[in-house]
């Protein structure tokens, strides 16, 4: 839950990690329902975090009506499609205002009720139905869904490596889209990578001149590249590609989250 609000797994495990303390410091004994006092109090620390990280400044809550079943929306369908879409969903939700990201992935991920989520961001079950409703219309408005071409995905991510390499930074600069968001997991960014960084200046300028060990390989089914040493993979890059550009890369170096992926080599 915490990762999905977050989208960061360093992050959240700080989360986590707050939340045991508190638990310690309060007392399980205590709690009548622990389930609900986790979900509440991992939410809000997961909101602190958000709004400390002052990159977008709350919005004033408007009405724009609630959509269920009734209203054209099969909530269960599009959890189901928010989940699917990994990374790009992650974009997407860095758009939200910290309390939009919470009732969404509390409600929409996860099936809290708008009563406990109402207590985690501080307002009206209304209002925060308000505020799930919103954020939903964002992410199934937002031109995030990943490229079903497997084909055109790797023709893009190998056009990107080759100019990575070359440091060409005028092509890594089309290929990338002005928004792109790259993560890396703590490993990586103990390698020389950055846990995140955003826009395509700031990417292009990472990747211009490195990628030079790099191998065009599908990751999980999707265009992606991986450096391998001694017959081992040591990491990998994952490339959400929107059209003709790049909106996501996620770096793994983890050993233990490398060993999950399914990689094929390519050529």
């Amino acid at each position: 839950m915490a990762h999905r609000m977050l989208g960061s797994p360093t992050e959240a495990d700080d989360a986590v990690q707050e939340s045991w303390l508190r638990l310690s410091r309060t007392g399980a004994g205590d709690v009548d329902n622990l389930a609900a006092w986790l979900t509440t109090v991992v939410g809000r620390v997961c909101l602190d975090m958000l709004r400390s990280r002052t990159i977008r400044r709350e919005e004033p809550l408007e009405s724009h009506g609630d959509e269920s079943p009734a209203g054209g929306t099969d909530p269960e369908r599009e959890a189901v499609l928010a989940d699917s879409v990994g990374l790009a969903l992650l974009v997407v939700l860095d758009t939200l205002t910290p309390t939009e990201r919470l009732a969404f992935v509390l409600h929409d991920l996860f099936a809290v009720s708008f009563d406990d989520i109402a207590v985690v961001v501080g307002r009206s079950p209304a209002a925060a139905r308000q505020l799930a409703s919103r954020a939903r219309r964002r992410v199934q408005a937002a031109p995030a869904t990943p490229d079903a071409d497997v084909s055109r995905q790797r023709r893009i991510v190998g056009a990107f490596l080759t100019a990575a390499r070359g440091g060409d930074m005028a092509t890594l600069l089309t290929l990338l889209d002005p928004d792109v968001v790259m993560r890396a997991d703590e490993t990586a960014a103990r390698m020389g990578s950055t846990g995140e960084s955003r826009g395509a200046e700031v990417v292009a300028r990472f990747f211009a001149g490195r990628a030079q060990g790099a191998l065009p390989a599908d990751v999980d089914g999707a265009a992606g590249a991986v450096v391998a040493a001694d017959g081992r993979t040591r990491l990998a890059l994952s490339f959400i590609v929107v059209g003709d550009r790049i909106l996501g890369i996620e770096v793994v170096a983890d050993p233990e989250q490398l060993e999950e992926l399914e990689v094929t080599l390519l050529g």
